[in-house]
């Protein structure tokens, strides 16, 4: 008997990726969504040889896209280097099209491990969720960089819109060839990025750290500390106190240090590189970066899910071979459970959401069974129930354990 689909009322931003993830989307689509879920989708096709062909609009429509619909989900995308234009036989270096697209929606991007249990974090003193959140707009992802050739001075120059005489400083005087790099933030932006952190730790009941290194950049990383301080003291405290969780800043590296012997149940907000490199490593501890869920939030309230990590190019390239790979596609559903259940929140449809919470328990349930891609193999607790299985065996896997809880209803 066919089931009965779920009606998703408002639109969802599809936007599709590159290489092997590209491959488990269309996997994921065809046997955990399209069967149970009748959905406006508006297609996007964020694929690399498409980025080249637009002239890399299709990302700048995209963003437009999720800016009217307030839901977009994110399959994971190339940001091409030179070997890459050339495998790819591309027009230019394209820039990275997940920049473009928090620069448009000046987002804060917050990740969360998947926990399963049988999969227990590398750090043993870990044991709750660690949660980031990153700042989506500025730093190296917006910078200018120069290739110095030879002897000169390198500086850096501010020309006020209306005043005449400008600011300047020197960076280095070169004699000889070297490198130069800009890069800028906004207060507003930082602002934001602050609210949301807030907001975000205040929903999930966590305390909230902030790290950078104002001992060192004392004008660039000492405004974010500034503007977290005075948005505490003006606008948090009181909500924080009364949910007896805290705000702490420290510098980064006293973070790091701090952070390989906290339990976890923190949310730790981070400039743009630097929840970049830690976000990668705290999927990697939890089990995967597979095992990695992220989200894309504007302060305007529009929503981006999508992985964590890359594209998975080394299992693509056996997948071009016609070899079997054991891919781990969790933090793919989840960026569509993340989507759905936010789509439901927002239309007022609680089957929605409530489909959402199945996909995920039945993904979770999968792996704590044994049933299990190659990654998690390596980490999980040993037990005689653990079986590794190939890409579309465990969504297929998945896919069963769906189907029961569907059928219950």
């Amino acid at each position: 008997m066919p089931v009965k689909k779920v009606q998703v009322r408002g639109s969802i931003v599809e936007l599709d990726g590159d290489e092997m993830t590209r491959i488990m989307w269309q996997l994921v689509k065809d046997k955990l969504l399209f069967p149970y879920l009748d959905m406006n989708i508006e297609y996007f096709d964020l694929g690399l040889e498409n980025r080249d062909k637009t002239e890399d609009s299709v990302t700048i429509e995209a963003a437009e896209a999720i800016k009217k619909h307030g839901i977009g989900v994110k399959c994971a995308t190339v940001t091409p280097n030179k070997d890459r234009v050339k495998e790819y036989n591309l027009k230019k270096e394209w820039p990275s099209p997940n920049a473009t697209l928090r620069a448009a929606l000046d987002g804060t991007i917050f990740r969360s491990p998947i926990l399963v249990k049988n999969v227990s974090p590398t750090v043993r003193t870990w044991k709750k969720s660690i949660h980031i959140g990153r700042h989506a707009y500025g730093d190296v992802y917006k910078n200018k960089e120069i290739r110095v050739p030879g002897p000169g001075k390198g500086e850096l120059i501010f020309t006020p819109t209306n005043e005449s005489s400008s600011i300047r400083e020197t960076i280095h005087e070169f004699e000889g060839p070297g490198i130069l790099q800009g890069i800028h933030n906004t207060d507003e932006s930082i602002r934001n990025f602050a609210r949301a952190c807030f907001t975000y730790a205040l929903d999930l009941k966590v305390d909230l750290w902030f790290s950078d290194k104002d001992t060192i950049s004392k004008t660039y990383d000492s405004r974010f500390a500034q503007i977290f301080k005075e948005e505490y003291e003006k606008n948090w405290k009181t909500s924080f106190e009364k949910a007896s969780i805290t705000y702490f800043f420290t510098l980064i590296d006293d973070a790091v240090a701090r952070i390989m012997r906290a339990e976890g149940g923190i949310l730790w907000a981070l400039k743009n590189y630097d929840g970049d490199v830690m976000s990668d490593m705290l999927g990697s501890a939890y089990g995967s970066l597979a095992m990695m869920t992220s989200v894309l939030v504007s302060p305007t309230g529009r929503f981006e899910y999508e992985a964590a990590h890359g594209t998975v190019q080394k299992h693509y390239y056996k997948h071009l071979k016609g070899e079997k790979t054991s891919t781990n596609p969790m933090a793919l559903i989840f960026a569509w459970t993340g989507a759905l259940r936010k789509r439901g929140e927002f239309d007022k449809t609680p089957e929605v959401v409530n489909f959402a919470n199945k996909l995920e328990a039945a993904a979770i349930e999968t792996v704590e069974s044994g049933v299990m891609t190659g990654d998690l193999l390596r980490v999980a607790v040993p037990s005689p129930n653990n079986k590794m299985v190939y890409t579309e065996e465990f969504i297929d896997a998945i896919a069963a354990a769906l189907k029961r809880k569907v059928n219950q209803d």
